[in-house]
Order: structure tokens, then sequence, then C-alpha cells
């Protein structure tokens, strides 16, 4: 599907919460959003970086409607803390943006004892998730958005040691931590369909998508592979986040779906619906990947009661 924001009715009166949208893939979803005339609220770890992003918008969308508030996803506290203010803010929410994320950084654990990756790509969305559901729930045509990767077809999920505390592969915990959004994207979904909510629970990939988060990959291969990268496989940010925003808005979405790019191993292209690996779609490691997740977070779901 062909997919291009100036085609979108008018989003007047809906909120939109995008994590990391001061730069690449959140950006550029906040940027299309504010063009709808949605309210989006950019939830960023640095308030100085996300002040200058959401000027930049306003200078190319003037009648943007943008609030930026922190939210640093490697703590869980930081994301309470965020959940309670938004709360006081508002008493809807339309769309759930969880695309804030790290790529194959230096083993780091975060305040919480988690691997990096596993803390802000993962956890943290699904505590925060977690805790606005009640929101969604009662917020007509609501819809949660999960970033997953093509890294997920190479991850699993290491139970016996999530956050690579005996042996750290920095791929290895990447690819995990994105497995580990999809499954969860699917599994949130067959839970809001048993409890009866009309709440959307999608995913999205963004193929390969020239962002930051390359800053981690070692430089000899940016260097031997780049321009090959520039010229086949990578697409900009603006289109990479195509899928996220097709996700979001198109109205032929159902929850479970997971939306990547059309072209060649998915590399890039416009938005479609696409298969995912076997472990993604094994109902067995999900719930066991909920309680895991659950226990880690100290956090339990509550689903509305079916009616």
């Amino acid at each position: 599907m062909k997919f291009d924001i100036n085609e979108i009715p008018s989003q007047n009166g809906r909120i939109a919460i995008v994590t990391g949208a001061n730069d690449g893939l959140g950006f550029q979803t906040t940027l299309a959003l504010s063009k709808t005339g949605m309210r989006v609220v950019m939830a960023c770890r640095s308030l100085e970086k996300g002040d200058k992003a959401l000027k930049r918008i306003i200078r190319r969308v003037p009648e943007a409607n943008l609030e930026l508030m922190h939210l640093d996803l490697s703590k869980l506290s930081s994301v309470r803390i965020f959940a309670d203010e938004y709360r006081q803010r508002h008493e809807h929410l339309d769309l759930l943006i969880n695309n804030a994320g790290i790529m194959m950084p230096p083993y780091e654990l975060t305040e919480d004892d988690f691997e990096s990756q596993l803390g802000v790509n993962y956890l943290g969305h699904f505590l925060l998730t977690g805790l606005l559901l009640s929101l969604l729930e009662k917020t007509p045509g609501s819809r949660v958005i999960s970033l997953a990767s093509i890294a997920h077809r190479s991850g699993k999920i290491h139970f016996n040691d999530l956050n690579f505390k005996r042996k750290y592969s920095a791929f290895a915990a990447y690819s995990q931590s994105k497995l580990a959004c999809l499954i969860f994207a699917k599994e949130l979904q067959r839970r809001l369909d048993k409890s009866g909510s009309k709440v959307l629970s999608v995913a999205a990939h963004p193929g390969i998508s020239s962002t930051h988060l390359f800053r981690y990959v070692p430089k000899w291969i940016i260097l031997l592979f780049g321009g090959l990268m520039r010229a086949i496989m990578v697409q900009s940010p603006e289109n990479g986040a195509k899928t996220i925003q097709c996700a979001a808005l198109c109205n032929n979405i159902q929850g479970g779906d997971y939306i990547g790019p059309s072209g060649w191993q998915e590399w890039k292209g416009e938005p479609v619906n696409v298969d995912s690996s076997k472990l993604s779609n094994n109902q067995e490691i999900a719930k066991r990947l909920w309680t895991e997740s659950e226990k880690l977070t100290k956090f339990e779901y509550s689903f509305r009661a079916k009616t």
C-alpha cells in the first residue's frame, strides 16, 4: 500500500504519545502526525534535545500541536512518573507509539539491573503500556504500536540469562529485545481480545533506516559497506517511519498485524503486512515472557472485564 500522510483525514481532537520523538523515526513520526492536526506528546529522555526537535517541527508545521514531556525508559521510576503526569494532564489517549530504542551498545545495566537494550527497548515500554492501558481502553479507536525489527528473526528469548550477565553479545541482546517487543504486541492483542477490549495492538518495523541507532555499529563495517548500504539496503528515516504511521493510522489495520516495508528482504519500500518468525508466534513463549516481564517490572496488567 502506498502511504501518504497528507491523504490522512484530520485527526483534530486526538492525542498520541511518541517515545524517542526527538530523533530518527520518532522525529519523523511526530512531524507526520503533527500535519494531521493530532496533538503529539513528545516523550524524550533529553528535554534539551526534545525542545530543539519541537522547534524544528514548528518551523515546518507552524500549526503543530506539540507537548514535550520527560521520559527515560532506562528507569522504571521515570516511566511511572511520566504515566502519572500524563494522566493528570489528559483524560484520553488515542495512540501510544512505543518507538524509542537503542541498538548494540557496549554492555551496561540500567538502574533496575536490566541489560540496557532489554530495559529501554522492551521492559520500559511494557510498563508504560500497562500504566496507560485504562486510558487507551476508554478511548474509541485507540492503538498501541510496538516497534520491532528485521533482527527479531535472529533472536530468541534467553530465559536463563535475560540480562546477558554471563556472556554479552550486543547483537544477540538487541535481537532478543526486538523479538520481545514483537511477542508483546501479539500477546497484548490476544489478552485484549479475551477481555473484550477494542484497543488494537500492532507491531511495525522500518526496514533498514539510516538513523542514529547505527552509532554503535563498528566503523569498519560502515566504511566497507556504507556505499552499498546507502544505494541498495537503506532508506531514509522519513520513509522508514511510514510503516509506523501506517500501523497507527491506516483503516485496514487489524490487531496483531505486523507492518513492514514491501521491498526485498523487507529492507525498504512501502508499508505492507509482513510475516514474522515462528518464535514470535509461539504462545507458550509469549505467556512465559509476559509473566517474567510482570515480575521484573513489578507491575501486573489489569484488563477491563468483558461485558
